[in-house]
């Protein structure tokens, strides 16, 4: 797999460009979705991000020191949950945390004073995902009970959608309301927040009006790799990230009749010259290609046939001459005018982009390009 972070410098300069004056935090969850957290953040912090986002502390820890390490200095925010345990080690290394309940947050605030140090946390309200937070009904006497704990700077409050990837979905319109009218109830009681945030990527794309006041933080993680959500706008003009490359093992011509694969699911109606591919599901490629995907092989797309195993892939090379061992074959990328993205596998699977990027497996190289 080789990683473009001239690409995705670029990604996140137009989504900064686009939402402006609102700042963008960058997802880097789950090692920036199984990419490599440490090459991203460096990229991304020297392109003058100055805002991170994981999802639990381990993440946070390994971000904080790859940041420190190459002289950054940024924000990292958790921002789903906290566990009791986990609370001391976050307020003392500075991370930014969630407050889904007043239980969280009155152990963040006795943590703070045990430490001697101001925790900043972010108030994260549920506005209608139905999965972490606090319902939003019940917000105002949380924020007002919170706000009267030491040792807190609430800087922030934010919201997730459940459905910003339709358009045309009333839901989210719904929550958009919703959430700012809490947010302007709280003003009127003088809480001012520095940060107020409610638009993923699909949100950005489909919803702009969360990139305006009172809102002046957006935070991306898929459209960083150029990838969108099959079902909405793509009103970023992002490009891929990520190229997924192998070789081929063996092109043997095969009769009329052989079958090919576990479960026989391909049957050569005629003679056929046929290439082995080295990947499989072990590497990311959904099984959902068997006798449906592509892969580029000199710039032409090659179609699978056979069910995909976890270390091999067969594919009908007759059209491209002189196939020959060794031969890079393009799982995710461009070959010549043709092009195959993670939205293209994801459409093929019924599901979106990220499962694709988080699926590419552990023995797949990661190769940096600058």
């Amino acid at each position: 797999m080789e990683i473009d972070l001239g690409a995705l410098v670029r990604n996140y300069e137009k989504i900064a460009f686009k939402v402006r004056p609102a700042r963008v935090l960058c997802v880097l969850k789950a090692n920036a979705y199984g990419l490599g957290v440490g090459a991203y953040a460096r990229a991304l912090a020297g392109a003058g991000c100055g805002m991170f986002g994981v999802a639990e502390p381990y993440e946070a820890m390994e971000l904080l020191k790859v940041l420190k390490d190459g002289g950054f200095a940024a924000d990292v925010q958790i921002l789903s949950s906290i566990l009791p345990d986990e609370i001391h080690d976050m307020v003392k290394a500075g991370v930014i945390l969630p407050v889904t309940d007043f239980e969280t947050a009155k152990a963040v605030s006795d943590a703070a004073r045990r430490l001697r140090r101001t925790a900043r946390v972010h108030f994260k309200i549920d506005t209608g995902m139905g999965r972490l937070g606090i319902v939003a009904e019940d917000a105002p006497d949380v924020v007002r009970a919170v706000a009267a704990l030491p040792r807190l700077d609430c800087e922030g409050i934010f919201t997730h959608c459940p459905m910003a990837y339709d358009p045309h979905d009333p839901f989210t319109k719904e929550q958009i309301a919703r959430f700012k009218a809490l947010v302007a109830v709280l003003g009127k009681e003088g809480f001012r927040f520095r940060k107020v945030h409610m638009a993923a990527s699909d949100a950005m794309n489909n919803f702009p009006e969360c990139a305006k006041p009172p809102f002046n933080v957006v935070r991306t993680g898929i459209n960083l790799h150029g990838s969108f959500d099959p079902n909405g706008r793509r009103a970023l003009a992002v490009e891929p990230v990520l190229t997924l490359k192998t070789r081929v093992a063996q092109v043997r011509t095969l009769r009329p009749g052989t079958t090919l694969g576990y479960g026989r699911t391909w049957c050569l109606r005629e003679q056929t010259r046929v290439a082995t591919v080295s990947a499989g599901y072990a590497d990311g490629l959904p099984l959902a290609l068997t006798n449906r995907g592509h892969v580029l092989i000199k710039g032409v797309r090659c179609p699978v046939i056979g069910r995909i195993s976890m270390d091999y892939t067969t594919v009908d090379v007759s059209r491209v001459p002189g196939v020959a061992p060794g031969d890079e074959v393009v799982c995710l990328g461009a070959s010549g005018a043709e092009t195959i993205t993670p939205d293209d596998w994801a459409a093929l699977k019924g599901t979106h982009a990220y499962d694709i990027i988080c699926s590419l497996g552990s023995r797949v190289e990661r190769i940096v390009r600058q």
